[in-house]
């Protein structure tokens, strides 16, 4: 019931057309613009934030911003997050942000290895050098330690340039599976193995849309919007007509170019990253304690989180599982 009133006054703002001002939104990006915000982009273009009151404007990312401080001052509505971990250390922190809505099931980390070399299978991957940033090493790569057998001595400084790992054949390299393997093919000549964390046992949810809690109390009937809004998006994205989108994302970075958009969308579809698991019944954006209990027990086993850390402040069920736009999806 709740999901169809939300829907018909949806309708009934966009009939009314300019008779009512849209609330003017911005959602901060935590990278350039690439099809990993396809949704957000593809939910501008198509009319579906408008549909739903909303003036949306994306604020890319890149390697010297800093959406999550813009989100906290105020500055901007939501902010597009990484993995679970920042949301945990936020309680930690006493910062007052909140995940309403995981709009990736999975992360999209991976790890690279070169074919026919001995490292062809996952259990053969912690004997090789490493390339590995330094905030991999942080969370990620310790997880991977801890539950794998990863070792420090065997990693090297990933500098986000894959020469050094198309160089030397008994080494791996961290990546997203949207973007890097893509990269080793181009630059190297060979399809690189890839394994994605998530199908590890690294359960962490990604692509959080991330709100001020303020916002969440005192106007939730926004970000129920924002997050319904979004979830269309993303269908539409995935299964729809997504050329006016993509348009809108290389005009935000002129660098991507069709062929890196049209690989990155096959792997969002053939790994499940937007559409699997719980979102087949819950829809996009879907979230459960349970998954987010068997994260934070791993994170703590870590060391990189608190034992005593509240989770359950660090995500909202509120405005998901709601099964909205599950019409959408192929049949």
């Amino acid at each position: 019931m709740r999901i169809a009133v939300s829907a018909a006054l949806a309708g009934l703002m966009f009939l009314s057309g300019p008779a009512l001002a849209l609330d003017k939104v911005t959602f901060g990006t935590n990278w350039l613009a690439d099809p990993e915000a396809g949704g957000y982009y593809q939910a501008v273009v198509d009319g579906t934030y408008a549909k739903y009151g909303l003036d949306v404007t994306i604020l890319p990312g890149g390697p010297q911003s800093n959406g999550g401080m813009l989100l906290v001052a105020g500055k901007i509505e939501f902010f597009m997050g990484g993995d679970m971990i920042g949301d945990f250390l936020q309680v930690e922190q006493n910062i007052p942000i909140i995940a309403v809505a995981a709009d990736f099931q999975k992360d999209p980390l991976v790890f690279m290895s070169h074919p026919g070399v001995g490292l062809d299978k996952w259990t053969d991957l912690p004997k090789a050098t490493a390339f590995v940033s330094q905030g991999g090493i942080a969370s990620y790569y310790a997880w991977m330690r801890l539950a794998w057998g990863f070792k420090d001595e065997n990693v090297k400084p990933y500098t986000f340039n894959s020469a050094p790992f198309i160089a030397v054949k008994d080494s791996i390299q961290q990546g997203y599976a949207t973007s890097e393997p893509f990269e080793v093919e181009k630059q190297g000549g060979f399809k690189p193995n890839v394994f994605l964390l998530a199908d590890q046992g690294y359960s962490t949810y990604a692509t959080l849309i991330e709100a001020r809690r303020e916002l969440v109390a005192k106007n939730p009937d926004l970000v129920q919007r924002f997050v319904d809004a979004s979830a269309i998006g993303w269908y539409h994205y995935l299964y729809g007509d997504n050329t006016k989108a993509n348009e809108m994302i290389k005009k935000d970075n002129p660098e991507m170019t069709d062929e890196q958009i049209a690989f990155s969308v096959a792997k969002l579809k053939e790994y499940g990253i937007v559409d699997s698991g719980d979102t087949l019944k819950l829809g996009i954006g879907a979230m459960t304690e349970a998954r987010v209990k068997d994260f934070f027990d791993k994170m703590v086993k870590t060391g990189i989180v608190k034992a005593d850390t509240d989770y359950k402040k660090a995500f909202t069920m509120q405005f998901v599982n709601k099964g909205v736009g599950l019409e959408l999806r192929p049949k």
